[in-house]
């Protein structure tokens, strides 16, 4: 199987070149040529299966240099014990309709973990395959997890070094003290003044300095990317909508061949991208459910076709999800247009003028497949204080975004079709904000929240969150989005 830009539609590389990459030298994308089909017999044999089985029968589909044996070291390495529940990704059925697929029982607790333990395993292997003797810098802007869990999954990797950028102000204190805390010889974190799209505008300027990529060279040393715009973070993720689908059924929440929705609390679209894979594969999905918070650019992109990151930012108690440049979407618009030029037209405006209009046939194609909604802070910590005290079930706030705007979609439209949420992070990294919606009164910060929330709930606090404040910080630099190239440029001196 080949891949192609999204900007330029041929010339294809292996699977391995892409995952090295990171992002095609024109500034696009990697998407894979063809999409590979699958039929109910193999959803069927999933379904006997645990995680680790399920994911190497769908990287198998996509990875074709990588032999069974080489998926099946990689996926146990991957997810062994370092994952709090058997299971991995287990879903948890509240009612006959609606279940929370909990992605966060990694060493980061939160969803990035299911591709990032798995992707610098991925990385590695490509490496060798290509006979790579270069050490492989990986730059990474975060809007909260995405870094934590890039830094756990390459510290003392060999052959690699990892720079994780995140906005100074724009993350909560327990994802800024698990950066700031992270223990490995390969790694450095900085901080950003600005919010997360000037992080990651910052990332991918650097990442186009082709001056910049001959210094680097020199040195020994050449740029990739662990953010979702690698393929080889994105198609990890695939897996876990197949997981769900066949819980649910084993579940009997679902019949084998009946149509399920997916609800996913999205930023950077990579991981509602990743489950509309799984249905062009032949998952049997009805509909996504595209859940923003304040910053809403996706809900008005799927309603009018217009994307226009040209409004006020928000900074919420859903972190992660304070995001107006979305760069996965570049992905879906390829996929469903079929036309690079295209695709590059309305990247090159989006970066010059902040806006671009899809036109009305991919407006339409995009309403096909996905419903968009949003709700407010408030409306969402609302959610997470009646899910609480109604179903005895505790969610983070991305989660209780999600979950607000289903039951409002649920509400509006007067039924209630099986519906997986996706629950992208434990509640006890954003303590303060939860509490705050379960109605309690605290004067603690940071870490202290983790013990406080864990006493209020009686639910035990996750491994790697418990001892946090414990631990020394080793990262408290800051630069302008201006410096980041230089601070690149001393870190791989």
């Amino acid at each position: 199987m080949k891949y192609v830009s999204t900007r330029q539609g041929r010339g294809g590389v292996t699977a391995s070149q892409a995952i090295i990459r990171g992002i095609a030298p024109d500034g696009g994308l990697y998407v894979p040529e063809t999409i590979p089909a699958v039929d109910m017999d193999f959803i069927r044999r999933l379904a006997s299966m645990d995680y680790r089985g399920r994911a190497v029968e769908v990287l198998s589909l996509y990875l074709e240099e990588f032999s069974r044996k080489e998926l099946e070291d990689i996926a146990e390495a991957s997810y062994g014990d370092n994952f709090d529940c058997p299971a991995v990704a287990p879903l948890r059925v509240l009612d006959g309709t609606t279940a929370y697929l909990e992605l966060w029982h990694g060493p980061t607790s939160a969803f990035k973990d299911m591709a990032l333990q798995i992707m610098p395993r991925l990385l590695t292997a490509s490496l060798r395959k290509n006979g790579e003797k270069r050490t492989v810098s990986i730059l990474v802007a975060t809007s909260g997890d995405t870094g934590k869990a890039a830094l756990e999954g390459f510290k003392g990797v060999p052959g690699t070094r990892i720079m994780v950028f995140y906005p100074r102000d724009g993350v909560s204190q327990v994802q800024k003290l698990q950066m700031a805390t992270q223990e490995g010889n390969n790694v450095n974190v900085v901080a950003v003044e600005g919010n997360f799209d000037d992080a990651q505008t910052g990332v991918k300027k650097i990442f186009a300095d082709r001056d910049f990529e001959k210094v680097l060279d020199g040195r020994g040393y050449f740029l990739s990317s662990a953010n979702s715009i690698n393929w080889g973070r994105l198609v990890p993720q695939i897996a876990y909508y197949f997981s769900a689908y066949c819980d649910m059924v084993n579940a009997g929440a679902l019949e084998m061949g009946e149509k399920l929705d997916f609800c996913v609390p999205t930023g950077n679209f990579g991981n509602i991208l990743a489950g509309w894979y799984a249905k062009q594969m032949g998952l049997p999905v009805g509909r996504f459910l595209c859940a923003s918070n304040d910053n809403n650019v996706l809900t008005d992109f799927i309603a009018t076709g217009v994307y226009d990151k040209n409004r006020p930012f928000h900074l919420t108690s859903s972190p992660s999800m304070d995001i107006l440049v979305s760069s996965n979407l570049e992905r879906l618009l390829y996929c469903l247009s079929g036309d690079a030029d295209r695709v590059r037209d309305m990247m090159e405006k989006l970066g010059a003028e902040g806006r671009y209009d899809a036109g009305e046939d991919l407006r339409k194609a995009v309403q096909a497949e996905f419903t968009g909604g949003f709700c407010r802070d408030a409306d969402a910590k609302e959610e997470l204080g009646r899910v609480w005290r109604e179903l005895g079930y505790l969610m983070d706030t991305h989660t209780a975004v999600a979950s607000r705007v289903l039951r409002q979609l649920r509400e509006k439209q007067g039924v209630s079709r099986p519906t997986v949420v996706v629950s992208t992070a434990s509640p006890f990294k954003f303590g303060g904000a939860v509490l705050e919606a379960l109605g309690a009164v605290t004067s603690e910060t940071g870490p202290a929240l983790v013990d406080e929330l864990a006493a209020f709930t009686g639910l035990p606090a996750p491994g790697p969150l418990a001892g946090l404040g414990q631990k020394p910080v080793r990262f408290d630099k800051w630069v302008t989005k201006e410096d980041m190239e230089s601070a690149v440029s001393e870190f791989l001196a």
